[in-house]
């Protein structure tokens, strides 16, 4: 490689740390307003696991149809929620490293939030119900819960679940699967809570219509918090990926600058020792 090339390298990869910073910068800011709202959100979805869990208590499943399995087992419709862009690490590939753990989970139906999960469904040739990959998500999350609940109520599915990735911390997401129907106290709630519990609640006027209520209200509640959470989640990989990436423009550049600079000065040596030679030459004749 001589100097020219070094340098023609250098300009290069000093446009791409331009590039990759500001999409740092873009994505710290988008990051932050994520995690504030996944942050916001947990303690109203804490608290109405906390009041569902309170009225359920020794409740017969036959009190509301979303608590009800059906006789029949059919197709198992998933919704997978994933991003609409790359440049963000592994948060995609572990989230479809999980579903080709689980060869059950390709045979199922799919309500797809997000372009990613979108073409990997297609290319496994899986059934996409619909298809919500647009810039605003939780624009579409009543009508993905009305789609949930028109498709399970109907019998045609007899399980409705969720694939997301969870924000645990800027560092750290983690593949979760959430079973939304048929409803259990027992899939994400925390059994110390339900064995805490030793009295039972009158409700009324009517029972049937508060807690169906009440579930419908959690679920699409818990719809809009896997967005968040995986909004979440996205943005900050996004930022440590363009991070590490503008981290290792920076050693290019530093590498290429050393190897530069011993080019330059070998070249100004030699010139040096071919104006001394010619000198030498001269005076020798």
């Amino acid at each position: 490689m001589n100097l020219r090339q070094v340098r023609k390298k250098t300009k290069s990869v000093t446009n791409v740390k331009k590039i990759t910073r500001s999409m740092q910068l873009v994505s710290a800011i988008k990051m932050k307003r994520a995690q504030q709202a996944a942050i916001e959100a947990k303690p109203y979805q804490e608290h109405l696991e906390t009041i569902i869990t309170k009225v359920m208590y020794k409740k017969s499943e036959s009190i509301s149809p979303l608590l009800t399995k059906p006789k029949i087992d059919k197709k198992k419709l998933t919704v997978i929620i994933s991003a609409n862009k790359g440049l963000c690490g592994s948060f995609n590939i572990d989230l479809l490293r999980f579903l080709i753990k689980n060869p059950d989970n390709l045979k199922t139906d799919y309500i797809i939030v997000g372009k990613k999960a979108a073409s990997f469904v297609s290319k496994v040739g899986s059934t996409i119900l619909a298809d919500f990959s647009n810039n605003q998500p939780l624009g579409n999350v009543s009508a993905i819960f009305t789609m949930i609940m028109t498709s399970f109520l109907s019998g045609e599915y007899s399980k409705v679940s969720i694939i997301y990735n969870s924000f645990i911390s800027t560092l750290k997401t983690e593949t979760v699967e959430f079973i939304l129907l048929p409803f259990s106290l027992s899939s994400g709630f925390k059994k110390t809570n339900i064995e805490k519990l030793q009295n039972e609640y009158i409700i009324e006027p009517n029972p049937n219509l508060i807690i169906d209520s009440l579930l419908k209200s959690y679920l699409e509640d818990k719809i809009r918090n896997c967005i968040i959470q995986s909004e979440a989640g996205e943005h900050s990989a996004r930022m440590i990926a363009m991070k590490n990436a503008t981290d290792n423009a920076n050693d290019v550049i530093y590498n290429l600058t050393l190897l530069g600079n011993k080019l330059r000065q070998e070249k100004i040596t030699n010139e040096l020792l071919d104006m001394i030679t010619a000198k030498e030459s001269v005076g020798s004749v």
